[in-house]
């Protein structure tokens, strides 16, 4: 059974991550300072898994705090880095902390992974590295435009730094997965979304508005190029992401990978629109949302959703679940977590 390493391990993706793994046989162990997740999931990983996963709390950018993770577990075989601030419109106004946090951290885990010789890196990058795309869907090949926020050319970035590194050695595995739109919670509503910063992300965004915590949804233009005006994004299940890292580190830990840095685009290979995600919630939990329609948002993408033929065919993943299951979880747990 090999051990995992996850970074950002309590953090949203990260946290149903390591269901996924722990589902599927990996030992985990996580690194999680609590910026922006909750210590309380460690407690709702363990009744979902029946496993009790240990969590280093610590911040990635101090290399001495990163290197006793792995002087304490030289048995990991593997990182899942999620380990990152992600905040669109903050890292429009603060746009040195995220290339501080965002690429620091990075260059730390690799640092370790040459020192302690951990040879398979699953780097979380995000479909914001594209920019605005010429063509749709995106895939892996399509080119990288001009970034529209910091935090996408973090990722951007992010990736060069990955590709130079797997250059130089030729026995490490780097794979970055592009992740489109992140939503919904586990079934078991017992894990979710619950940022500890104020949302800017749809999907919460409607279920808080839903639950009384927010008076209304702003959407963010109208005057788009696209069928209703709105943004269109390619929203995928959150289990269904976390299922595709663990598919990538069983991929390089079999070796069968023939190149030892891959890119794989994640997503559902759909675009819905704000005003159809909205409709969707409305449609599947029977509950009216209060919304206005507002003026374009700096850093925000016209339309972009994926193919993702290639992570079926390499890592044989397929979603498994659409916007109305992702609405549906989502409110679940928006429910069970304000009890």
């Amino acid at each position: 059974m090999a051990k995992i390493l996850v970074t950002g391990g309590c953090g949203y993706i990260g946290s149903h991550t390591l269901v996924d793994l722990i589902d599927n046989g990996f030992e985990v162990v996580s690194a999680d300072n609590f910026h922006n997740s909750h210590v309380s999931v460690l407690d709702g990983i363990k009744e979902i898994t029946g496993k009790q996963v240990k969590n280093y709390n610590l911040n990635l950018c101090d290399l001495a705090a990163t290197r006793q993770i792995f002087i304490d577990n030289p048995d990991i075989e593997g990182i899942i880095h999620f380990a990152a601030l992600k905040a669109v419109g903050e890292s429009v106004d603060k746009p040195l902390l995220y290339f501080q946090n965002n690429l620091g951290s990075l260059l730390n885990i690799l640092e370790c992974m040459k020192e302690f010789e951990v040879k398979n890196l699953i780097f979380s990058s995000s479909c914001s590295a594209y920019g605005n795309a010429d063509e749709l869907p995106v895939t892996e090949n399509t080119p990288f435009k001009e970034a529209e926020s910091p935090y996408a050319r973090t990722k951007q970035m992010g990736e060069h730094i990955l590709e130079d590194f797997a250059k130089k050695y030729t026995s490490y595995n780097c794979i970055s997965l592009r992740y489109f739109n992140p939503a919904g919670a586990h079934e078991s509503a017992i894990i979710g979304e619950s940022p500890t910063n104020n949302a800017s992300n749809l999907v919460p965004v409607v279920t808080g508005t839903a639950i009384g915590k927010r008076a209304k949804i702003t959407v963010f233009g109208t005057d788009y190029d696209t069928r209703d005006g709105s943004c269109i994004r390619d929203y995928i299940h959150v289990m269904d992401l976390a299922n595709a890292h663990t598919k990538a580190m069983q991929f390089v830990i079999e070796g069968k990978n023939e190149n030892n840095s891959e890119v794989f685009n994640l997503g559902i290979g759909a675009g819905v629109s704000v005003l159809e995600a909205i409709d969707a919630f409305e449609k599947v939990n029977k509950v009216k949302l209060n919304y206005e329609l507002g003026p374009r948002r700096a850093g925000d993408v016209v339309a972009i959703y994926a193919n993702f033929e290639k992570a079926a065919q390499l890592l044989g993943w397929q979603p498994k679940r659409n916007i109305e299951d992702i609405m549906r979880t989502a409110w679940e747990w928006e429910k069970v977590r304000n009890e």
